[in-house]
């Protein structure tokens, strides 16, 4: 038995090393390229594993550590016994996201590596077009006793001290439903104490870089801090990232590994302008594919929501009929009844499948059946796990109907509650239960794998507004380039009671939004939700300037395309579903025009209907101009946006040039 010595994938203490030995020795270095040769990986195997990525012959990371610390092992250096290497061109069908048509293209390396005599591991690397993306395999075991896994060794390297975007957990407690800001700042502003969220994107001169993670099963969540470049590689990397994952909760260590055992995909979306990041499948394309058989039954769409909200919404049937009237009315298929349906909530006592008092469901039911509206419940995750009363409650809301379940305040992502997230999943898809995780962790492609777990929270949205002031122009126009580059998120947009940021007041009777009417609109195009939850209540959204788009906008899309974006400042792009685009359009707090090129449409004639900014909106942001007109490809599109301001636009094809839509 080997003694309980740290066993490091890759050396521990580089500082020591680098004083005995000089530069670490590169014993092999293997080449890999993306399948348009612009973005090369360059893999040294030797004293310590390390890694470095290129754009366009220009570095954009660094000399890198990778590596894995376990609880038992050894500390020799590595050889490599086997490099393996392929590439792929497939594609695979999406319903439920940005692109219905995913093309997933990469070059792989694959190395087995060996530490001494015992312990082998296999280096896995991806290079893509839009990016790179590697992880850990420990193979069958070998005898030893099975390891925990104590530290991540995984860097992240940059040359200069580059602006990035971030979100930061200043509780430093792995324990958070992760909803931040994503603020400018420099990469050396993040510190060995520092924790920060994923993704995380960086401004380098080759491009544009996100960090994040793909394909998180069994293992726990990602995160980022500082650390210090001493004794490195020379020259020295400017600014260095490491990883840090969650502790679970029982004391074993960070990850108790079972090999054969993989981890997750450490993710480097890589785009020359910020645009071709937002398109990106790439978090999808390294998820496993789906594991359900048929998956006919999950419907996407938007859904009312009776929440405190948008005004202390009470918990009785005449209330709960109210939304779902206002569901019925505006076409949408669900409506999410919240917190307070059964009580208590997170007690011992509570039961998720009693019904409160005050709340006739079979009528609830019986008149969201009439009016042809599925309803959600809400769950505290706490009820759910207890006794797994997830295993009676599940049935039962099959048996009654019930479309989906939010379940909320998990506010963590180790391992242990990486796998109850899945283990609820899989649970809810045998009932052909829909899932919205809230107070949740980061997405990280999931829903390709159980595409019923249909969107999460793990975001800054507008729930905020009813006791801050924090979700801004400039929030909402940074969250497409660093929260949504992970994946669908449930912000609930579309408050009408619109302010400018100087008007805005926190209200909790009456949840106000800050932004313009046609800004709120553009969410349901730019934010990426295959279950989009509208946030106001029937009163706000009754005859309302606006609340026609509202009735046609789709929440799944066969095509997305950005024309013209700069992070945290503007941003317009494109989405096609059928024979129609549908165009969203976003600033910040300064109003601009921006002239777009109409060349992603088909041949032939077009008819416009565009929602944007009244000339009086720095003053009045509820009010709306609509404008209707005919375009062709040649056509360019002025928006003029006000200060915190939108425009949204529907393009139908003209009866001559209309082609049918695709089979579902």
């Amino acid at each position: 038995m080997i003694s309980l010595r740290s066993l490091i994938f890759a050396v521990a203490t580089p500082v020591l090393v680098a004083l005995a030995h000089g530069a670490p020795r590169r014993e092999a270095d293997f080449q890999l390229l993306s399948p348009d040769r612009r973005i090369e990986v360059t893999v040294w195997v030797g004293e310590i594993l390390h890694y470095a990525v290129k754009v366009d012959g220009q570095g954009v990371i660094a000399d890198s550590r990778l590596g894995l610390k376990l609880t038992v092992g050894l500390d020799d250096s590595w050889i490599c016994l086997q490099n393996r290497r392929r590439t792929a061109d497939a594609s695979w069908e999406n319903r439920f996201g940005k692109r219905r048509q995913v093309r997933d293209h990469f070059n792989e390396l694959r190395l087995t590596v060996r530490q001494g005599l015992m312990r082998t591991l296999e280096l896995v690397f991806r290079a893509y077009d839009d990016g790179v993306a590697f992880c850990y395999v420990l193979p069958a075991p070998d005898g030893l006793d099975l390891p925990v896994l104590d530290e991540e060794l995984t860097e992240f390297a940059f040359a200069g001290d580059y602006p990035c975007y971030a979100g930061e957990d200043r509780r430093k407690r792995f324990a958070s439903p992760q909803e931040w800001t994503f603020p400018r700042r420099r990469l050396k502003e993040i510190t060995p104490d520092s924790l920060m969220g994923l993704p995380l994107l960086v401004q380098t001169p080759a491009a544009w870089v996100a960090i994040t993670e793909s394909n998180l099963r069994d293992w726990s969540g990602l995160w980022l801090s500082g650390t210090a470049s001493a004794g490195r590689i020379e020259p020295a990397p400017a600014a260095v990232l490491r990883a840090r994952l969650a502790p679970r909760l029982d004391g074993g260590g960070l990850v108790k590994l079972a090999p054969p055992h993989t981890s997750p995909w450490r993710v480097i979306m890589i785009g020359r302008e910020p645009g071709r990041l937002v398109e990106s499948d790439l978090v999808l394309n390294l998820a496993a594919p789906c594991e359900l058989e048929d998956v006919s039954w999950i419907k996407p769409g938007v859904m009312a929501w009776d929440h405190w909200w948008s005004g202390g919404v009470q918990m009785d049937t005449a209330t709960i009929k109210s939304y779902i009237q206002l569901a019925a009315d505006m076409g949408w298929p669900y409506q999410l009844i919240d917190w307070h349906w059964y009580e208590p909530i997170s007690r011992p006592s509570g039961d998720i499948t009693k019904v409160a008092p005050e709340l006739d469901l079979p009528e609830v039911r019986r008149f969201a059946r009439e009016k042809n509206v599925r309803l959600w419940l809400w769950l505290h995750w706490e009820d759910v796990d207890r006794n797994d009363a997830y295993k009676k409650a599940f049935s039962r809301y099959e048996e009654w109907g019930i479309a989906g379940v939010k379940i909320d305040f998990m506010e963590r992502d180790d391992q242990e509650m990486v796998a109850w997230c899945e283990k609820i999943t899989r649970a809810a898809a045998e009932h052909h239960l829909l899932v919205n995780f809230h107070g949740a962790s980061k997405p990280t492609g999931f829903n390709r794998t159980f595409p019923n777990q249909i969107t999460r929270e793990g975001l800054l949205g507008n729930e905020q507004n009813r006791s801050k002031s924090v979700v801004t122009p400039e929030h909402k126009l940074t969250l497409p380039f660093t929260r949504f580059l992970a994946g669908p998120g449930d912000f609930t947009p579309g408050g009408f009671l619109n302010r400018q940021p100087a008007q805005f007041q926190v209200d909790k009777n009456a949840a106000q939004v800050q932004g313009t009417r046609a800004a709120e609109l553009a969410l349901f195009v730019i934010y990426d939700s295959p279950v989009c939850c509208a946030c106001d209540s029937p009163e706000h959204y009754r005859d309302q300037p606006g609340v026609d788009f509202l009735k046609r906008v789709p929440t799944v899309w066969d095509e997305t395309k950005v024309l013209d974006a700069a992070v945290g400042e503007h941003l317009a792009m494109v989405r096609q579903a059928g024979n129609s685009w549908f165009l969203g359009a976003l600033t910040n707090r300064t109003a601009r025009e921006i002239p777009l090129k109409l060349d992603f449409l088909g041949e032939g004639r077009w008819k416009l209907r565009l929602w944007q900014d009244a000339a009086d909106c720095a003053v009045n942001p509820e009010h709306l101009d609509v404008i209707e007109q005919e375009v062709t490809p040649e056509s360019t599109l002025l928006l003029r946006l006000a200060p915190a301001g939108g425009a949204v636009a529907w393009f139908e094809p003209m009866a001559r040039n209309a082609k049918p839509p695709p089979s579902p």
